[in-house]
């Protein structure tokens, strides 16, 4: 028998894991979502997904439990799911800033438990999703979790919780960060006389090129840099502008102020 995979939300995120997983070859009878806003729930529907407005009994048959709702939303979506959720059914968590103590608590004292902080290329099968399971949580309830965004990209499982803020800060939020250099880099391609359509596709190709590179060499970033930097030419001039204006730093520190206010959401 195949496990039942039941999403809370029917967002993009849920959208792009239930993408991915059909794309395994996963079936539609799979999967149930509860999704309250009527536009959403239709177009799942008419995709061929069971689709409910409210939770109800045939949570009963989930062997994992998605919450996908805005984190804002998510404690009364634990308590519409409570009373359906199987006591051995495992629950997966995207909601940023909620920690596993006060899931579990609005769960009725439900154990098995992970946290997810999976990022946006999820919806291209390119994401990097960081994951952390309550002790409850065994090697069985882990595999169900790191299935599940395998089907969307890389798995990074943490040492604790504290470090889904880190998790967070670098890729939850990196997404962020890439495409602000890449306006720039686009910015600066059209005052050197290119169309907006023609800088864009060399500011993309820049970073989509430089990604994979880095990706098929495991090798210092630094090392990366180097290799493609000539003392006293192009790259070298515009490296030297960067490092006197601190832009390395200022992303750095961009991080840093990413997990701070990663911290202030998960305290409340």
């Amino acid at each position: 028998m195949r496990e039942k995979i039941v999403f809370i939300g029917g967002g993009n995120m849920a959208s792009a894991i239930i993408d991915g997983l059909l794309g395994q070859g996963r079936p539609l009878a799979d999967f149930l979502v509860v999704e309250p806003y009527s536009p959403a729930r239709e177009a799942l529907a008419a995709r061929g997904l069971a689709c409910r407005e409210a939770a109800g009994a045939e949570l009963a048959d989930a062997a994992l439990c998605v919450l996908a709702t805005k984190p804002q939303v998510l404690r009364e979506a634990c308590g519409q799911v409570r009373p359906y959720l199987p006591s051995g059914a495992t629950v997966v968590s995207i909601a940023a800033g909620v920690e596993l103590a006060s899931l579990s608590d609005w769960l009725g004292g439900h154990a098995r438990i992970v946290r997810a902080m999976p990022n946006t290329p999820a919806k291209v099968g390119l994401g990097m999703t960081g994951l952390y399971a309550t002790q409850a949580c065994g090697p069985a309830e882990r595999g169900q979790a790191d299935a599940l965004f395998a089907a969307v990209g890389e798995r990074i499982w943490t040492a604790s919780e504290a470090m889904i803020d880190a998790v967070t800060a670098v890729t939850g939020s990196g997404p962020g960060y890439v495409f602000h250099f890449m306006a720039a880099l686009a910015k600066g391609a059209e005052q050197l006389g290119f169309t907006p359509a023609e800088a864009r596709r060399l500011a993309v190709s820049a970073f989509r090129g430089a990604a994979a590179l880095a990706a098929s060499e495991d090798v210092p970033l630094a090392e990366l840099q180097d290799r493609v930097t000539s003392r006293g030419g192009t790259t070298h001039a515009a490296l030297s502008h960067l490092q006197t204006e601190g832009v390395g730093d200022a992303i750095t520190q961009a991080v840093h102020e990413a997990r701070r206010r990663a911290r202030e959401l998960s305290a409340g």
